[in-house]
C-alpha cells in the first residue's frame, strides 16, 4: 500500500452539480481538503421541477473548466503537483458523466499523471473516512435523489447490500411531494422548511414497516399524500405545512423501522463486542429531522452515528478525490478506456429485490 502523501484532483458531474476539488491523503491516513468548489445548476432546472439531463450536460461543459481552475488556485497547485486526476465515472446522467470523465482523462494524459475512475456511490460510502476517520466495517444508509440503500461497507471495493428501494428513492419522493404541493425545487429542503411550520396531524401510511428484509417502498406514501392534498383543495398555507409535517414524520418512521431491521442483520455479521458504526451519506442525509431520527436510533442501539457535513452529503468532488486517493493508495488506477456508466452498482452480485427498480 502506497501511504506516501497523495494529492488528487477530483471531478464530479454525475447529475446537476458541477464540482472540482483537491484532496490530500497523508501518510497517517488522514485526509485534508485543499479546495472544494461546487457550482450548482438549480436555477437552470427549477422551472422544470427536476433535473433535465440535456441542460445539465451543457451546463457542465460551461462550468467545469472554471471550477477546476478555481480549485487548483485555492489549493495553490498546478497539475504537475498532482499524483492523479479522478472523476466520477458513474452511475449518473450519462451526458454529464462523459463531460467530467473526459476532462479528467485529458488532465491526466496531458500532465503525465495517473487517472482513477470513481464510482459515485463508493465516493459517498467512503466519505466519512475523509471527515471522521471512519474505517470499515460499518453500516451505511445511502440516501439521495436517485438512491436509497442500506449496505455493509466491508472494505474498499467490497459492499454487501441489505436493502434497497422497490420504487422511488427517498430524495425523489421528497421532490415529488414538494412538486404536488406547489413548492420549489429541490424538494427536500422545501418540505423540511414547511414541515417546521406545521403539525403531523394527517394519517399517512408507513410502507414496508415490520418487513423482515430492510427494503424501502415510497410510492404508496407519495400517492397517499396526493390523495390527502386533493381532498383539501384548495390548499391553505396551514394545509401545506401540516401535509409536509405529516410526510416528514412518516418518512422518519419508515427510516427508523428499516434501519433498525438492517442493524439486526449487520450485528449478526459482526464479531461480538465490536464497536458499531452507522453512517448516513447522500444528499438526503442533510435533512435535519432525518438526522435526529438516526441519532435516536444510534443511541438506542449503541452505535456511533457519523454523518458528513451537509456540504459533503450532497454531490461534491472532495468525496471523488478522496475515493480516488483510497484506490490509488491500494495501487488501483484506470486507463483511458475506462467507460462512462449510467448504472454501476456497488454490489453487482446481489440478487434483485422483488419488484425493485434499483437505480444504481
Amino acid at each position: 500500500m502506497n501511504r506516501a502523501p497523495l494529492t488528487l484532483l477530483g471531478i464530479e458531474t454525475s447529475c446537476d452539480e458541477t464540482a472540482a476539488a483537491v484532496v490530500r491523503l497523508h501518510r497517517d491516513g488522514r485526509g485534508e481538503i485543499l479546495a472544494n468548489v461546487v457550482r450548482a445548476q438549480l436555477d437552470l432546472h427549477a422551472a422544470y421541477g427536476g433535473v433535465v439531463p440535456e441542460i445539465a450536460a451543457r451546463a457542465h461543459v460551461d462550468l467545469l473548466d472554471p471550477a477546476i481552475k478555481q480549485a487548483m488556485a485555492e489549493a495553490s497547485l498546478n497539475f504537475n503537483d498532482l499524483d492523479a486526476a479522478a472523476a466520477a465515472a458513474g452511475p449518473g446522467l450519462i451526458g454529464g458523466v462523459i463531460v467530467g470523465l473526459t476532462t479528467a482523462k485529458a488532465i491526466a494524459l496531458g500532465s503525465g499523471k495517473a487517472f482513477v475512475a470513481v464510482n459515485h456511490l463508493e465516493a459517498h460510502a467512503l466519505s466519512p473516512g475523509l471527515t471522521d476517520d471512519v474505517q470499515p466495517p460499518y453500516l451505511l444508509l445511502l440516501v439521495s435523489g436517485g438512491h436509497t440503500q442500506l449496505l455493509v461497507v466491508n472494505d474498499l471495493g467490497s459492499y454487501t447490500r441489505l436493502g434497497t428501494t422497490l420504487d422511488d428513492a427517498l430524495g425523489e419522493a421528497f421532490d415529488k411531494a414538494a412538486k404536488l404541493l406547489g413548492l420549489g425545487y429541490p424538494g427536500g429542503p422545501e418540505v423540511e422548511r414547511h414541515a417546521a411550520l406545521g403539525e403531523p396531524n394527517i394519517l399517512l401510511p408507513r410502507p414496508m414497516a415490520g418487513r423482515p428484509e430492510p427494503h424501502f417502498s415510497l410510492a404508496g406514501l407519495k400517492t397517499a399524500l396526493r390523495q390527502e392534498a386533493m381532498a383539501r383543495t384548495p390548499l391553505s398555507d396551514k394545509d401545506v405545512a401540516d401535509l409536509c409535517a405529516s410526510f416528514q414524520e412518516a418518512v422518519g418512521d419508515v427510516v427508523r423501522d428499516r434501519v433498525m431491521r438492517a442493524m439486526t442483520l449487520f450485528e449478526d455479521r459482526m464479531p461480538e463486542g465490536m464497536a458499531l458504526t452507522l453512517v448516513a451519506a447522500g444528499g438526503v442525509a442533510a435533512n435535519g429531522p432525518l438526522r435526529a431520527v438516526l441519532g435516536e436510533i444510534a443511541a438506542e442501539r449503541g452505535y456511533r452515528l457519523v454523518v458528513p457535513p451537509p456540504a459533503l452529503c450532497t454531490d461534491n468532488a472532495a468525496m471523488i478525490a478522496w475515493a480516488g486517493a483510497q484506490r490509488l493508495a491500494r495501487g488501483f488506477t484506470d486507463d483511458m478506456g475506462a467507460p462512462a456508466r449510467a448504472r454501476w452498482p456497488l454490489d453487482p452480485e446481489a440478487p434483485p429485490a422483488l419488484g425493485a427498480g434499483v437505480k444504481a
